[in-house]
């Protein structure tokens, strides 16, 4: 086992760990943000970066929590994905390579995105209100 798989071993949970890190896919409608829609913002499970502000998120009924966009274009990088018989795009967080999920090309406007996440490799905090 390498160094940095001890890290993630640390800090994530084994639910985490085998999505963010292993590539794996929560069970549809099983995760906690995916009826979730307080203000606030979404970030990696792994590193704390911001991913997705909740402005973004809509019930798309896929199962997992969705976004039109990620919080700004330094957030989530897409990776192509041939496996499960198809073509997709794998979304990662850009600053930790963590597997997030995937986006999809049937979104709402002003995109026309999905971003199809899995809870587990999200944390999410409130935003401040004055």
């Amino acid at each position: 086992m390498s160094d940095q798989d001890s890290k993630w071993l640390k800090i994530l949970s084994p639910d985490q760990y085998r999505i963010c890190r292993g590539g794996e896919t929560e069970p549809a409608f099983t995760g906690k943000y995916y009826q979730h829609f307080k203000p606030g913002i979404y970030k990696c499970a792994c590193c704390q970066a911001p991913l997705f502000d909740s402005e973004t998120k809509y019930n798309s009924g896929s199962g997992w929590p969705s976004f039109y966009a990620p919080i700004s274009d330094d957030a989530v990088k897409g990776l192509p994905d041939k496996t499960s018989g198809m073509f997709r795009i794998e979304t990662r967080c850009k600053k930790c390579d963590a597997h997030l999920g995937h986006v999809f090309e049937d979104g709402p406007e002003p995109t026309g995105l999905r971003f199809c996440i899995n809870s587990a490799a999200l944390d999410f905090v409130t935003k401040p209100t004055h």
